[in-house]
């Protein structure tokens, strides 16, 4: 349901809105499968505003036969998809945040089973596709990492961002301004995961847009006494966390 905003050679820049892009796809040169064991993307979430969208989307995707995972995280409901390399895309509505549950600063998250049956009753199935939602965004990110240690002094430290929520010592759930998640952490491909190739499937990089350029420079900073690396490339502001998936800083 994207449109395409802008495409020349091998890349695409996607949009939802006719305007603006949250999704750039790539092939690049001599590619090679995505790893069965690296760092990098798990997958990333397109978020709707409203529950029939997601009910509008599921009848969309059964008619293409797209296989779906699902699950109820009690502060979301969310289906689950693979594109034709393996890249897993989240598409998910959030509930209300007044409904979320607080305790100690963690908000509860569960994989429970989703209630198609009442979510599909808000849909209309009969009606035609017309692509994603306008006001679909980029709900949030969930990585494979190879130090949770490392990667929560990175992210919390360094970036500013809160955690809000653990899954043992396997998985990490930090965002800001009491969100649920904005970005996830796991070691599920392994403690000491490897990078995958330069030239393989997965991610490329992601973009954290910051306030304005006194921000960016505060980030900066935090992030150099970390021992992180921040350095100019293209007129952009790059770092790495601790297990190298590429962050681009940007206002």
């Amino acid at each position: 349901g994207f449109q395409i905003l802008k495409q020349e050679g091998n890349k695409a820049s996607l949009t939802a809105d006719g305007k603006t892009s949250f999704l750039t796809i790539e092939q690049p040169e001599n590619v090679t499968p995505k790893p069965r064991r690296a760092t990098g993307i798990y997958h990333f979430a397109l978020l709707f505003s409203k529950r029939s969208d997601l009910a509008n989307m599921i009848f969309q995707l059964v008619r293409h036969n797209i296989e779906i995972g699902a699950g109820d995280h009690k502060v979301s409901e969310a289906i689950y998809i693979a594109d034709p390399d393996g890249n897993e895309i989240e598409i998910a509505y959030d509930n209300d945040p007044a409904d979320w549950k607080w305790e100690q600063g963690e908000v509860e998250l569960a994989v429970d089973p989703l209630n198609f049956e009442e979510i599909l009753a808000e849909g209309n199935q009969q009606a035609p596709w017309n692509g994603l939602p306008t006001d679909t965004i980029l709900g949030h990110i969930h990585l494979y990492i190879s130090d949770l240690e490392e990667s929560e002094k990175f992210y919390t430290e360094g970036l500013g961002y809160d955690v809000v929520g653990r899954y043992g010592e396997q998985a990490l759930f930090i965002s800001t301004g009491q969100y649920h998640h904005h970005i996830a952490l796991n070691t599920w491909m392994g403690v000491g995961a490897p990078t995958p190739a330069e030239h393989s499937v997965g991610l490329k990089s992601y973009t954290i847009v910051l306030e304005d350029d006194e921000t960016r420079k505060t980030v900066i900073k935090q992030l150099e006494k970390v021992g992180a690396t921040v350095i100019e490339e293209n007129g952009f502001f790059v770092t790495h966390d601790p297990s190298m998936n590429k962050i681009i800083l940007a206002i």
